[in-house]
């Protein structure tokens, strides 16, 4: 590995655009090796390595530290890098931005997790209990998404003045299981918001190589 790279494991479409679009943010160098357990030809021993539970994103640092979880990356990251703005630089402000990061993970994205593998929360698996797990999973993810839109305003960003990681985060996990489809009726200010990250400068190349 190169003396001051970053190496991230990921796959296109996958939460790992969030952490390469803030690794580009803080102007830190790193390589994306492509891993994910649906794709048996991808480095998916390397990343058993890095996360047992075969899970990304995950992050290896220059001094060959380890990291997985997103919010957790996205958070160390800007607590390393101040300047980049990933996180504000006023307590209460960044107080805030780590509670949406947190909610995101431990709401959001775990409602995805039951919508992708529903045989995993049934016993039996039959696949009638899985499609009604999947339905009411996908119905509270919507519902989550609706108190995060009504608890975290954008002003002119989620992160405050600057875009920034708490932006991120809610940009590529609002693209799954038809979040944005409905926030775009239930929660259009929002829809708006998570439409203006899309399209920022920073961001729009690496959205483009993620969802093409």
């Amino acid at each position: 590995m190169a003396s001051g790279e970053h190496v991230l494991y990921g796959y296109a479409g996958s939460g790992s655009a969030a952490v390469e679009a803030a690794l580009l943010q803080a102007g830190l160098p790193f390589r994306v090796v492509d891993a994910a357990t649906w794709d048996g030809a991808s480095a998916l021993d390397e990343l058993r390595t890095a996360n047992p539970l075969q899970q990304i994103p995950a992050l290896r640092w220059p001094d060959g530290q380890v990291m997985s979880e997103s919010a957790a990356i996205l958070i160390e990251l800007g607590l390393r890098h101040p300047a980049s703005g990933l996180l504000p630089a006023d307590a209460a402000a960044r107080a805030q931005a780590i509670r949406g990061l947190v909610y995101i993970v431990a709401n959001c994205y775990a409602a995805i997790g039951i919508i992708d593998y529903p045989e995993r929360w049934c016993s039996p698996a039959e696949p009638a209990h899985c499609e009604a797990v999947k339905a009411g999973a996908r119905q509270r993810l919507h519902a989550l998404w609706e108190v995060f839109a009504d608890t975290f305003s954008g002003t002119p960003w989620l992160s405050g003045e600057r875009l920034g990681a708490l932006d991120l985060l809610a940009a590529v996990v609002s693209k799954w299981s038809g979040a944005r489809a409905h926030l775009a009726t239930a929660r259009p200010a929002f829809s708006a918001l998570m439409s203006r990250i899309d399209q920022d400068p920073g961001v729009a190349p690496v959205f483009a190589r993620h969802w093409r």
